[in-house]
Parts: structure tokens; sequence; C-alpha cells
């Protein structure tokens, strides 16, 4: 099995201040992904409920930018997915990536929520979308 780690910063925070909950969320570093993308190959996104709200997807992109971009690639399948069963909200539960014979694989687990969720990592899922477009990276 190649390089194996849990990636849990990334592309997907996008909240800087949601005056309409009430709540003030703090943003990490969000990563240039847009050059990445340029230069990878999406394969395409496996979906699976776990629970009512817990969804798992793999993600997997091959390519001179997929190491950086798988992990975002993720988030907005998350994103996508919260809007198509008609939530606002994901928040990122955890990331694994994996890189065997050149494609980079990503198993991530996400929660999908109508109200901001608890949490570090917090997705709005429009938000997200829009950016996933701007970059290049597809959704489900």
């Amino acid at each position: 099995m190649g390089h194996r780690a849990t990636h849990m910063a990334g592309f997907g925070l996008m909240l800087t201040g949601l005056s309409a909950c009430g709540q003030t969320c703090c943003t990490a570093p969000v990563p240039d992904v847009s050059r990445a993308a340029q230069a990878t190959d999406f394969l395409g996104v496996q979906t699976r409920l776990l629970d009512g709200d817990l969804v798992n997807f793999f993600v997997s992109a091959q390519g001179d930018g997929a190491k950086d971009s798988v992990v975002a690639y993720a988030d907005c399948a998350a994103a996508q997915y919260a809007l198509i069963r008609g939530y606002g909200f994901a928040r990122h539960v955890r990331t694994n990536v994996a890189q065997e014979g050149g494609i980079w694989r990503a198993d991530a687990v996400y929660t999908i929520s109508p109200a901001l969720p608890d949490g570090l990592r917090q997705l709005d899922a429009e938000v997200v979308v829009a950016n996933c477009r701007d970059n290049g990276i597809p959704t489900v």
C-alpha cells in the first residue's frame, strides 16, 4: 500500500462569519488548489450512506496535482451531496489519503445538516460548490 496519512486541514473551511447563525467561525488557510486541479484527472466519486446524516465518500484522482487536490475533491463531493439532499452544511469527520500506482485516493466521512453543525471543520455547501466550480474540481 502506498503513503497513508490522515489529512484534516483543507479546502472546505469557507466560513468566515455567519451572523445569521449567531456564530463567528474561524478559518484555516485555504490551499491554492486551482493550479493543482488543472494538473489533475479526477477519476470519480463513490458515495455510501453510513447513517441518516453520516456519509462516506471515496474519491480518486491522478496527475501532477492529484496529491494536493484529492482532499478538495472529497470536500466538493460532500458539499454537492448536502445540497442534493436539501441541506446547507456539512461537517468533516475524517479523511484518509493513500497513493498507489500513481492514483491518489481519499476515503472521507462527513455529516450533513440543515443548520451550521458543531465542529472544527464546517463546510457551507453553497460556498464550497461555487469554489469547486471556480477551481475546476468536479462535484457529484
